[in-house]
């Protein structure tokens, strides 16, 4: 595809409506210099210079949406606490939508806190609950989303499953099946494990590990190429007879990317030129490729933009969103 195509697709997500829901988690940033060791254990002594905070989890989801200029609405579950009150007003900041986000009494906002020393991640603390939520609560979350899926007042939806407890199968599928009557868009990034089969998903997300896990197959290394991956080869039919997702992308870390879509196999090569820090690479790749669904992109041209814009963030420290800007300069030097 040319890039002036896809630059024609970049400019139609600003008429993108997109509904997340799933996981929500506020990512800190503790940077600093290592200079010593400890005297009193062997762990290095680290200097903290700054603190930041951003969206994590489903939220960094919503975050790569409004970078790459997409309308996007949070569905999710937080903890009345300051971790909530610093995801929602970072939220805010990136113009997403939060009206719909229910704070959970009783309950800590999901918050991972990394320390980093130069470009290296030394360590991170969790604070997290991740029993399953009430039934109450999911029942807030979804009764909203079910009304904009009857008013068509969104064009996609994204449930993000990070095991925290919000999604469940009953959930995903009343509102997947909704969503399938009023031809919306939905993509679903799964974990191992926590969900029954859903079907009437247009595209499942997983990595080559998950990808194994939620088939039941034991993973096996990797081929020489995503071709002669025959292991690979029946999970993908595994999934497919199991969830019956229209399009099966599968994120292959180095190799790139293997979309399964209407009986035929592509492989999308990996872009990336250096990478730094892989974490929120998924969550890039799911919300181009959805906006790119949304405006109107083949399953393989939203894979192969999704890729790129991946190779960008896997460059940057911590957990990054893509912007706009930043997709059209890689576009531009590659054309």
């Amino acid at each position: 595809m040319e890039n002036r195509s896809f630059l024609d697709l970049l400019n139609a997500f600003a008429n993108s409506r997109v509904a997340v829901l799933g996981d929500m988690m506020l990512d800190v940033y503790l940077w600093g210099q290592a200079t010593r060791i400890s005297p009193e254990a062997p762990v290095p002594v680290v200097n903290i210079r700054k603190q930041t905070a951003c969206p994590g989890g489903a939220a960094n989801v919503m975050r790569n949406i409004s970078t790459l200029g997409g309308k996007v609405i949070a569905f999710g579950a937080i903890g009345n606490d300051a971790a909530g009150e610093t995801l929602c007003a970072e939220m805010h900041k990136l113009g997403i939508d939060t009206q719909h986000l229910v704070a959970t009494p009783g309950r800590c906002t999901t918050e991972k806190r990394r320390v980093i020393a130069g470009h290296q991640q030394l360590m991170r603390v969790d604070f997290e609950e991740t029993s399953a939520l009430d039934s109450s609560i999911r029942d807030a979350v979804g009764a909203p989303l079910l009304k904009l899926i009857a008013g068509h007042e969104i064009d996609a939806i994204i449930f993000e499953d990070y095991a925290k407890g919000l999604l469940s199968t009953e959930l995903v599928r009343e509102i997947a099946d909704a969503a399938a009557k009023e031809n919306i868009i939905t993509a679903l990034d799964p974990k191992p494990g926590r969900l029954m089969p859903v079907k009437n998903i247009t595209v499942m997300k997983p990595n080559r590990g998950e990808a194994f896990a939620m088939a039941g197959i034991p993973e096996t290394p990797v081929a020489e190429t995503p071709q002669k991956d025959e292991n690979l080869q029946l999970v993908a039919k595994s999934l497919a007879e199991k969830w019956a997702p229209k399009q099966l992308l599968i994120s292959l870390a180095a190799q790139g990317m293997a979309l399964f879509a209407d009986g035929t196999v592509e492989v999308i090569p990996t872009r990336a030129r250096e990478v730094y820090d892989v974490s929120g690479a998924g969550d890039t790749v799911i919300s181009t490729y959805t906006l790119a669904l949304c405006a109107g992109a083949t399953p393989y041209q939203a894979a192969e933009l999704a890729n790129r814009a991946a190779g960008v963030v896997v460059g940057k420290v911590g957990t990054a969103p893509i912007y706009k800007q930043e997709l059209i300069a890689e576009l531009e030097a590659l054309s």
